[in-house]
């Protein structure tokens, strides 16, 4: 019996995903092409686990309307619209023609377009405009570290009683905890936290799933 969580190594990384939810086709092919056509940046796309994660996370919570904010080339975004139901909505956020592009493609092949909505331009922008009441079923923030506590601030409020906000990358590769590490990014990341654990409104989670994904219930 251990009060630790285990250390993943590569082996038990794959391993963890022989035995989570297969991934299907569209989400294998989706992740090569990302990784061809931008291999600077694949990194910013969600493992299969998490992806896995995400989808079962929405169909336990029952999400119907669901936000987005860092779409990239679309795998989340597809995972989480396969979680919610046909009449379901995903609002997507993103800055990139470009990347989404590549998501608009996959959307299409996975059949969930009709679910997704996708604005481009700067997401507080977007969130801004939205009445500001409780609208969201669950929330996933996964874009500039350095914003996502300006995008927490406009999502809590638009969140349902029960809903749900996951926010990605919040271990930032383990560099949260070494004090020589002084980017913004990193920086960001760390204040983000601090500022979830001092917020009344919800119960949270740091769950060490992918990069560390935080998971939020909204009282």
């Amino acid at each position: 019996m251990t009060r630790t969580t285990e250390t993943i190594t590569p082996e038990l990384h794959s391993y963890v995903a022989a035995h989570s939810e297969p991934v299907d086709d569209c989400l294998t092919d989706l992740a090569e092409e990302t990784a061809q056509l931008f291999p600077d940046r694949a990194g910013m796309q969600i493992g299969p686990e998490q992806g896995a994660f995400m989808t079962l996370l929405a169909q336990v919570a029952g999400a119907r309307d669901v936000v987005e904010i860092g779409t990239f080339t679309g795998y989340s975004s597809i995972c989480l619209a396969r979680g919610i139901p046909a009449n379901g909505t995903l609002l997507a956020c993103d800055v990139s023609e470009e990347w989404t592009s590549v998501a608009r493609r996959y959307w299409e092949r996975a059949g969930v377009t009709d679910k997704i909505t996708l604005e481009l331009g700067p997401a507080l922008e977007t969130l801004r405009a939205l009445p500001r009441e409780p609208r969201f079923d669950l929330s996933f923030i996964d874009a500039d570290k350095v914003g996502y506590i300006g995008y927490w601030e406009e999502i809590v409020p638009r969140t349902r009683a029960g809903g749900l906000i996951l926010a990605d990358n919040t271990l930032s590769h383990g560099r949260v905890v070494d004090p020589s590490e002084t980017s913004e990014a990193v920086q960001g990341i760390r204040d983000f936290n601090d500022h979830v654990m001092a917020d009344d409104r919800v119960s949270r989670v740091l769950l060490p799933i992918g990069d560390g994904l935080t998971l939020a219930r909204r009282h």
